[in-house]
């Protein structure tokens, strides 16, 4: 989703889709760059199942991008372009932005920030604040109202972290083992000594 933002904002941004918005494409287009190489890492090192599923997405963004592109080219001029290119740009820009939504209910959910490090939460809110910023300054709505939601989203996150920051990894999960038995995994409990007050130990936990 990052990658088709990324994608979506840099051909909005460019001149004869809207002007004055050169800043948004060189930055979106890096980012693009970047995320293309993660994508592309992930489907070379993935499991087989994982990889087919990563390369049918990544078609899929690429499919997209390519349709707004081609349509805003040869189907749509001047301020209709800007509109069609604008609301893709922003569709998908608050997908990207909601996509952490499940990872925050899991925080909620075990009381943990395991799973949400503090720095990509930060970045969130940063990101989010400073483009919304710029959106309002250059009266940008196709900027502002999806960046918008992300600075709201970003301090969300935020806040649950500073709520839950020292909770790290302190549930117990039980996951399956090979021989069908289960694995507790978390803190470890203290043993509990079983033994009668005449000294000796239980029969059934004698070994």
């Amino acid at each position: 989703m990052t990658l088709l933002n990324c994608l979506l904002s840099a051909w909005y941004g460019l001149p004869f889709v809207s002007k004055n918005n050169i800043l948004v494409s060189t930055i979106n287009g890096t980012g693009a760059a970047i995320e293309s190489i993660y994508v592309l890492i992930f489907i070379i090192y993935a499991p087989k199942k994982e990889k087919a599923k990563i390369f049918g997405l990544f078609t899929f963004v690429l499919t997209v991008f390519t349709a707004v592109a081609l349509i805003s080219l040869f189907a749509l001029h001047g301020n209709g372009r800007k509109l069609f290119c604008g609301l893709a740009a922003t569709i998908f820009s608050i997908i990207m932005y909601a996509s952490p939504l499940s990872i925050m209910r899991l925080v909620i959910k075990t009381k943990s920030v395991e799973f949400m490090p503090f720095f990509l939460s930060l970045f969130v809110f940063l990101c989010g604040t400073s483009w919304f910023i710029y959106g309002l300054l250059g009266r940008d709505a196709f900027v502002a109202v999806p960046n918008g939601f992300g600075c709201g989203l970003g301090t969300m996150q935020l806040i649950l972290y500073f709520i839950y920051r020292n909770n790290k990894g302190s549930q117990e999960i039980k996951k399956p083992s090979g021989d069908g038995t289960s694995i507790e995994i978390g803190e470890k409990k203290p043993h509990q000594d079983k033994r009668q007050p005449n000294g000796k130990v239980p029969q059934d936990e004698q070994v």
